[in-house]
Protein backbone atom coordinates (compact mmCIF):
# COMPACT_ATOMS: atom_id res chain seq x y z
CA UNK A 1 0.00 0.00 0.00
CA UNK A 2 1.34 3.36 -0.98
CA UNK A 3 1.87 5.75 1.90
CA UNK A 4 0.92 9.35 1.55
CA UNK A 5 3.55 11.70 2.88
CA UNK A 6 2.21 14.15 5.43
CA UNK A 7 4.54 16.78 4.08
CA UNK A 8 3.08 16.35 0.62
CA UNK A 9 -0.53 16.55 1.74
CA UNK A 10 -2.32 19.74 0.80
CA UNK A 11 -3.87 21.40 3.78
CA UNK A 12 -7.01 23.33 3.28
CA UNK A 13 -7.15 26.58 5.24
CA UNK A 14 -9.79 26.45 7.96
CA UNK A 15 -10.30 30.22 7.92
CA UNK A 16 -10.19 32.47 4.90
CA UNK A 17 -7.12 34.75 5.30
CA UNK A 18 -9.40 37.73 4.65
CA UNK A 19 -11.31 36.84 7.83
CA UNK A 20 -8.33 36.36 10.13
CA UNK A 21 -7.82 40.00 11.13
CA UNK A 22 -11.55 40.79 11.59
CA UNK A 23 -11.93 37.65 13.73
CA UNK A 24 -8.99 38.70 15.89
CA UNK A 25 -10.70 42.06 16.43
CA UNK A 26 -13.93 40.26 17.28
CA UNK A 27 -12.27 38.15 19.98
CA UNK A 28 -10.50 41.23 21.34
CA UNK A 29 -13.76 43.19 21.77
CA UNK A 30 -14.01 44.74 25.24
CA UNK A 31 -17.49 46.28 25.09
CA UNK A 32 -20.65 46.44 22.99
CA UNK A 33 -19.24 49.17 20.76
CA UNK A 34 -16.09 47.27 19.81
CA UNK A 35 -18.09 44.03 19.38
CA UNK A 36 -20.52 45.79 17.01
CA UNK A 37 -17.69 47.26 14.94
CA UNK A 38 -15.79 43.97 14.72
CA UNK A 39 -18.96 42.06 13.83
CA UNK A 40 -19.56 44.38 10.86
CA UNK A 41 -15.97 43.86 9.69
CA UNK A 42 -16.32 40.07 9.86
CA UNK A 43 -19.58 40.02 7.91
CA UNK A 44 -18.31 42.50 5.31
CA UNK A 45 -15.27 40.31 4.69
CA UNK A 46 -17.36 37.13 4.65
CA UNK A 47 -20.15 37.96 2.17
CA UNK A 48 -22.01 40.79 0.41
CA UNK A 49 -24.75 42.40 2.48
CA UNK A 50 -26.95 45.43 2.21
CA UNK A 51 -27.75 45.93 5.89
CA UNK A 52 -26.63 44.41 9.20
CA UNK A 53 -28.42 44.60 12.52
CA UNK A 54 -27.68 43.58 16.10
CA UNK A 55 -29.95 42.97 19.08
CA UNK A 56 -28.51 42.41 22.56
CA UNK A 57 -30.38 41.75 25.78
CA UNK A 58 -28.22 39.55 28.02
CA UNK A 59 -30.29 40.51 31.07
CA UNK A 60 -34.10 40.45 30.85
CA UNK A 61 -34.51 43.37 33.26
CA UNK A 62 -32.29 45.67 31.17
CA UNK A 63 -33.47 47.47 28.03
CA UNK A 64 -32.79 45.85 24.68
CA UNK A 65 -29.88 47.21 22.62
CA UNK A 66 -30.61 47.43 18.88
CA UNK A 67 -28.17 48.72 16.25
CA UNK A 68 -28.22 48.87 12.46
CA UNK A 69 -25.74 49.90 9.79
CA UNK A 70 -28.47 52.10 8.25
CA UNK A 71 -31.59 53.74 9.72
CA UNK A 72 -34.23 51.13 10.53
CA UNK A 73 -37.65 51.46 12.13
CA UNK A 74 -37.99 50.24 15.71
CA UNK A 75 -39.50 46.85 16.38
CA UNK A 76 -37.78 44.56 13.86
CA UNK A 77 -36.54 42.06 16.46
CA UNK A 78 -39.87 41.95 18.30
CA UNK A 79 -42.14 42.12 15.27
CA UNK A 80 -44.36 39.40 13.90
CA UNK A 81 -43.76 36.85 12.46
CA UNK A 82 -40.14 36.77 13.73
CA UNK A 83 -41.28 36.93 17.34
CA UNK A 84 -43.73 34.05 16.82
CA UNK A 85 -41.09 31.91 15.10
CA UNK A 86 -38.56 32.46 17.91
CA UNK A 87 -41.16 31.48 20.53
CA UNK A 88 -42.04 28.32 18.63
CA UNK A 89 -38.44 27.30 17.82
CA UNK A 90 -36.34 27.71 20.97
CA UNK A 91 -32.61 27.02 20.55
CA UNK A 92 -32.83 27.40 16.75
CA UNK A 93 -29.63 29.08 15.55
CA UNK A 94 -30.53 30.24 12.02
CA UNK A 95 -33.71 31.46 10.36
CA UNK A 96 -34.10 32.88 6.87
CA UNK A 97 -36.66 35.66 6.53
CA UNK A 98 -38.33 33.61 3.77
CA UNK A 99 -38.88 30.78 6.30
CA UNK A 100 -41.23 33.05 8.26
CA UNK A 101 -43.79 32.96 5.42
CA UNK A 102 -45.54 30.24 3.46
CA UNK A 103 -44.31 31.60 0.13
CA UNK A 104 -42.61 34.54 -1.53
CA UNK A 105 -45.87 36.23 -2.44
CA UNK A 106 -47.17 36.26 1.15
CA UNK A 107 -43.86 37.71 2.34
CA UNK A 108 -44.02 40.64 -0.10
CA UNK A 109 -47.62 41.35 0.92
CA UNK A 110 -46.85 41.21 4.67
CA UNK A 111 -46.69 44.22 6.98
CA UNK A 112 -43.24 43.02 8.12
CA UNK A 113 -41.84 43.27 4.59
CA UNK A 114 -43.45 46.66 3.89
CA UNK A 115 -42.34 48.12 7.22
CA UNK A 116 -38.77 46.85 7.50
CA UNK A 117 -37.47 45.40 4.24
CA UNK A 118 -38.99 47.40 1.38
CA UNK A 119 -37.77 50.82 2.68
CA UNK A 120 -34.22 49.41 2.70
CA UNK A 121 -34.67 47.76 -0.75
CA UNK A 122 -33.91 44.42 0.91
CA UNK A 123 -35.44 41.26 -0.51
CA UNK A 124 -33.64 38.53 1.45
CA UNK A 125 -32.29 38.05 4.93
CA UNK A 126 -31.13 35.65 7.60
CA UNK A 127 -30.97 35.94 11.40
CA UNK A 128 -28.41 34.30 13.68
CA UNK A 129 -29.98 33.53 17.07
CA UNK A 130 -27.94 33.20 20.26
CA UNK A 131 -29.42 31.68 23.39
CA UNK A 132 -28.65 31.30 27.07
CA UNK A 133 -30.60 28.32 28.34
CA UNK A 134 -34.08 28.93 26.89
CA UNK A 135 -33.80 32.71 26.59
CA UNK A 136 -32.76 34.62 23.47
CA UNK A 137 -29.94 37.02 24.32
CA UNK A 138 -28.68 38.15 20.90
CA UNK A 139 -29.74 38.32 17.25
CA UNK A 140 -27.53 39.21 14.29
CA UNK A 141 -29.55 40.11 11.18
CA UNK A 142 -28.04 40.09 7.67
CA UNK A 143 -30.20 41.67 4.97
CA UNK A 144 -29.53 41.56 1.21
CA UNK A 145 -30.90 43.28 -1.85
CA UNK A 146 -32.52 41.52 -4.78
CA UNK A 147 -29.34 42.07 -6.81
CA UNK A 148 -27.20 40.42 -4.13
CA UNK A 149 -29.64 37.51 -4.00
CA UNK A 150 -30.46 35.06 -1.26
CA UNK A 151 -27.67 33.38 0.69
CA UNK A 152 -26.19 30.38 -1.10
CA UNK A 153 -25.57 27.00 0.61
CA UNK A 154 -21.85 27.86 0.73
CA UNK A 155 -22.58 31.18 2.46
CA UNK A 156 -24.87 29.48 4.98
CA UNK A 157 -22.11 26.96 5.68
CA UNK A 158 -19.71 29.85 6.25
CA UNK A 159 -22.14 31.39 8.74
CA UNK A 160 -22.22 28.06 10.55
CA UNK A 161 -18.43 28.27 10.89
CA UNK A 162 -18.63 31.89 12.09
CA UNK A 163 -21.41 31.23 14.61
CA UNK A 164 -19.07 29.79 17.33
CA UNK A 165 -16.80 32.82 16.97
CA UNK A 166 -19.69 35.22 17.57
CA UNK A 167 -20.88 33.11 20.50
CA UNK A 168 -17.43 32.98 22.11
CA UNK A 169 -17.02 36.75 21.74
CA UNK A 170 -20.45 37.28 23.32
CA UNK A 171 -19.62 35.03 26.28
CA UNK A 172 -16.32 36.82 26.79
CA UNK A 173 -18.09 40.18 26.61
CA UNK A 174 -20.57 39.11 29.30
CA UNK A 175 -17.72 37.85 31.48
CA UNK A 176 -15.76 41.11 31.09
CA UNK A 177 -18.80 43.22 31.95
CA UNK A 178 -19.53 41.10 35.01
CA UNK A 179 -15.89 41.38 36.12
CA UNK A 180 -15.92 45.14 35.53
CA UNK A 181 -19.10 45.54 37.56
CA UNK A 182 -17.69 43.54 40.47
CA UNK A 183 -14.43 45.49 40.36
CA UNK A 184 -16.30 48.80 40.41
CA UNK A 185 -18.36 47.67 43.41
CA UNK A 186 -15.21 46.55 45.22
CA UNK A 187 -13.44 49.83 44.47
CA UNK A 188 -16.43 51.79 45.71
CA UNK A 189 -16.36 49.82 48.96
CA UNK A 190 -12.59 50.20 49.39
CA UNK A 191 -12.74 53.93 48.66
CA UNK A 192 -14.89 54.38 51.76
CA UNK A 193 -12.48 52.61 54.08
CA UNK A 194 -10.51 54.97 56.31
CA UNK A 195 -7.39 52.78 56.04
CA UNK A 196 -5.21 54.10 53.17
CA UNK A 197 -4.67 51.19 50.79
CA UNK A 198 -2.50 50.89 47.65
CA UNK A 199 -2.13 47.98 45.21
CA UNK A 200 0.91 47.88 42.90
CA UNK A 201 1.67 45.59 40.00
CA UNK A 202 4.97 43.74 39.80
CA UNK A 203 6.33 46.63 37.70
CA UNK A 204 5.31 49.01 40.53
CA UNK A 205 2.54 50.61 38.51
CA UNK A 206 -0.59 51.36 40.61
CA UNK A 207 -3.56 49.01 40.25
CA UNK A 208 -5.66 50.75 42.86
CA UNK A 209 -5.32 53.59 45.35
CA UNK A 210 -8.22 54.81 47.47
CA UNK A 211 -8.82 58.41 48.47
CA UNK A 212 -7.35 57.92 51.93
CA UNK A 213 -4.14 56.60 50.33
CA UNK A 214 -3.89 59.62 48.04
CA UNK A 215 -4.25 61.89 51.08
CA UNK A 216 -1.59 59.86 52.90
CA UNK A 217 0.88 60.26 50.01
CA UNK A 218 0.26 64.01 50.02
CA UNK A 219 0.93 64.21 53.77
CA UNK A 220 4.08 62.10 53.32
CA UNK A 221 5.39 64.42 50.60
CA UNK A 222 4.21 67.85 51.79
CA UNK A 223 3.33 67.57 55.45
CA UNK A 224 -0.16 67.80 56.94
CA UNK A 225 -0.65 71.57 56.66
CA UNK A 226 0.53 71.90 53.07
CA UNK A 227 -1.46 68.80 52.08
CA UNK A 228 -4.66 70.41 53.40
CA UNK A 229 -4.09 73.59 51.41
CA UNK A 230 -3.32 71.92 48.09
CA UNK A 231 -5.38 69.45 46.09
CA UNK A 232 -2.59 68.33 43.78
CA UNK A 233 -1.97 64.58 43.75
CA UNK A 234 1.29 63.25 45.10
CA UNK A 235 3.22 60.25 43.78
CA UNK A 236 3.76 57.12 45.82
CA UNK A 237 6.72 57.95 48.09
CA UNK A 238 10.12 56.86 46.80
CA UNK A 239 10.96 55.25 50.15
CA UNK A 240 8.02 52.86 49.69
CA UNK A 241 8.90 52.10 46.07
CA UNK A 242 12.53 51.43 46.94
CA UNK A 243 11.47 48.93 49.61
CA UNK A 244 9.22 47.24 47.02
CA UNK A 245 12.21 46.91 44.69
CA UNK A 246 14.12 45.23 47.51
CA UNK A 247 11.27 42.77 48.00
CA UNK A 248 11.27 42.08 44.26
CA UNK A 249 14.95 41.18 44.38
CA UNK A 250 14.43 38.93 47.39
CA UNK A 251 11.56 37.17 45.64
CA UNK A 252 13.61 36.70 42.46
CA UNK A 253 16.50 35.21 44.48
CA UNK A 254 14.10 32.81 46.20
CA UNK A 255 12.90 31.45 42.82
CA UNK A 256 16.38 30.19 41.89
CA UNK A 257 16.81 26.39 42.14
CA UNK A 258 19.77 26.73 44.47
CA UNK A 259 18.00 29.15 46.77
CA UNK A 260 15.71 27.85 49.53
CA UNK A 261 12.04 28.74 49.25
CA UNK A 262 11.43 31.30 51.97
CA UNK A 263 8.31 33.07 53.17
CA UNK A 264 8.16 36.82 52.88
CA UNK A 265 7.28 38.69 56.01
CA UNK A 266 5.70 42.10 55.85
CA UNK A 267 8.04 45.04 55.44
CA UNK A 268 7.52 48.38 57.16
CA UNK A 269 8.72 51.75 55.96
CA UNK A 270 8.65 54.92 58.04
CA UNK A 271 8.90 58.52 56.94
CA UNK A 272 12.54 59.69 57.38
CA UNK A 273 11.49 62.80 59.35
CA UNK A 274 8.00 61.91 60.60
CA UNK A 275 8.21 58.36 61.99
CA UNK A 276 4.50 58.36 62.84
CA UNK A 277 3.85 57.96 59.10
CA UNK A 278 4.22 54.27 58.38
CA UNK A 279 3.59 51.95 55.42
CA UNK A 280 3.32 48.16 55.69
CA UNK A 281 4.21 46.23 52.52
CA UNK A 282 2.89 42.78 51.66
CA UNK A 283 4.08 40.71 48.70
CA UNK A 284 0.99 38.86 47.48
CA UNK A 285 0.87 35.91 45.10
CA UNK A 286 -2.25 33.99 44.04
CA UNK A 287 -0.57 30.59 44.44
CA UNK A 288 2.88 29.12 44.76
CA UNK A 289 2.64 27.52 41.31
CA UNK A 290 1.00 30.42 39.46
CA UNK A 291 2.54 31.87 36.33
CA UNK A 292 1.70 35.47 37.27
CA UNK A 293 4.21 37.42 39.32
CA UNK A 294 3.18 38.79 42.70
CA UNK A 295 1.70 42.18 43.41
CA UNK A 296 2.17 44.52 46.34
CA UNK A 297 -0.45 45.41 48.94
CA UNK A 298 0.51 48.55 50.86
CA UNK A 299 -1.32 49.60 54.02
CA UNK A 300 -0.56 53.12 55.17
CA UNK A 301 -0.97 54.49 58.70
CA UNK A 302 -0.67 57.77 60.55
CA UNK A 303 0.13 56.48 64.02
CA UNK A 304 -0.75 59.76 65.69
CA UNK A 305 -4.26 59.63 64.21
CA UNK A 306 -4.54 55.97 65.19
CA UNK A 307 -3.53 56.81 68.75
CA UNK A 308 -6.13 59.57 68.82
CA UNK A 309 -8.78 57.11 67.76
CA UNK A 310 -7.88 54.65 70.51
CA UNK A 311 -7.85 57.37 73.21
CA UNK A 312 -11.30 58.62 72.25
CA UNK A 313 -10.40 61.80 70.40
CA UNK A 314 -11.96 60.37 67.25
CA UNK A 315 -13.67 57.28 68.58
CA UNK A 316 -15.42 55.56 65.71
CA UNK A 317 -15.64 51.92 64.83
CA UNK A 318 -14.48 50.73 61.42
CA UNK A 319 -17.53 48.62 60.43
CA UNK A 320 -19.84 51.61 60.93
CA UNK A 321 -17.37 54.17 59.60
CA UNK A 322 -16.88 52.21 56.38
CA UNK A 323 -20.48 52.93 55.41
CA UNK A 324 -19.90 56.71 55.40
CA UNK A 325 -18.16 59.01 52.95
CA UNK A 326 -15.09 60.89 54.09
CA UNK A 327 -17.08 64.09 54.76
CA UNK A 328 -19.77 62.15 56.61
CA UNK A 329 -17.08 60.57 58.80
CA UNK A 330 -15.82 64.03 59.70
CA UNK A 331 -19.32 65.25 60.58
CA UNK A 332 -19.97 62.10 62.65
CA UNK A 333 -16.73 62.63 64.56
CA UNK A 334 -17.69 66.22 65.40
CA UNK A 335 -21.11 65.08 66.56
CA UNK A 336 -19.41 62.60 68.91
CA UNK A 337 -17.40 65.53 70.31
CA UNK A 338 -20.66 67.21 71.27
CA UNK A 339 -20.57 69.96 68.64
CA UNK A 340 -23.73 71.74 67.55
CA UNK A 341 -24.73 71.97 63.89
CA UNK A 342 -23.38 75.52 63.68
CA UNK A 343 -20.09 74.51 65.28
CA UNK A 344 -19.77 71.60 62.87
CA UNK A 345 -20.44 73.98 59.97
CA UNK A 346 -17.70 76.33 61.21
CA UNK A 347 -15.12 73.60 61.84
CA UNK A 348 -15.78 71.66 58.64
CA UNK A 349 -16.25 74.81 56.53
CA UNK A 350 -19.71 73.76 55.44
CA UNK A 351 -23.01 75.58 55.19
CA UNK A 352 -25.63 74.78 57.80
CA UNK A 353 -28.00 73.14 55.26
CA UNK A 354 -25.12 70.94 54.07
CA UNK A 355 -24.39 69.83 57.64
CA UNK A 356 -28.05 68.86 58.05
CA UNK A 357 -27.91 66.98 54.74
CA UNK A 358 -24.85 65.01 55.89
CA UNK A 359 -26.48 64.25 59.24
CA UNK A 360 -29.59 62.95 57.50
CA UNK A 361 -27.39 60.66 55.33
CA UNK A 362 -25.48 59.44 58.40
CA UNK A 363 -28.69 58.63 60.29
CA UNK A 364 -30.07 56.78 57.28
CA UNK A 365 -26.92 54.74 56.60
CA UNK A 366 -26.34 53.81 60.25
CA UNK A 367 -30.05 53.33 60.95
CA UNK A 368 -30.24 55.68 63.93
CA UNK A 369 -32.79 58.43 64.56
CA UNK A 370 -31.02 60.81 66.97
CA UNK A 371 -27.64 62.28 67.84
CA UNK A 372 -27.60 60.39 71.13
CA UNK A 373 -28.11 57.07 69.33
CA UNK A 374 -25.32 58.00 66.90
CA UNK A 375 -22.92 58.79 69.73
CA UNK A 376 -23.80 55.54 71.50
CA UNK A 377 -23.19 53.59 68.29
CA UNK A 378 -19.81 55.13 67.52
CA UNK A 379 -18.34 55.28 71.02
Amino acid sequence: MKRTSRVGMKRESVIDPALEKPLLCLHAAMNVGSFWKAMQQVLSAAMPNGLVGLMLQPNPILPMIARWTAPMRDGFFTGEPLKRYIAAQPRQRFVRISDLFSNRSSMIKSAFYRRYMAPQTCAHGVCLLFWKDQRLICVIAIMRTATQGDLSPAEMKLLQHLYPHFLTALCRLRSLEREHSLRMDLEEFLSRLPLPTILLRWNLKPIYQNRAARDFCAVWEKGPEEAKRTKATSPIPSEILNRCRLLKQQWADAQRPVAPQIGFKEERVRHPRSPHLRATLHLKQLSSVGVARPHFLIECEDLRSSAAVHTGQASVRLPHLARLTRREQEVARLVCEGRSNQEIADDARLSLPMVKKHLHAIFRKLEVNSRSRLIALLR
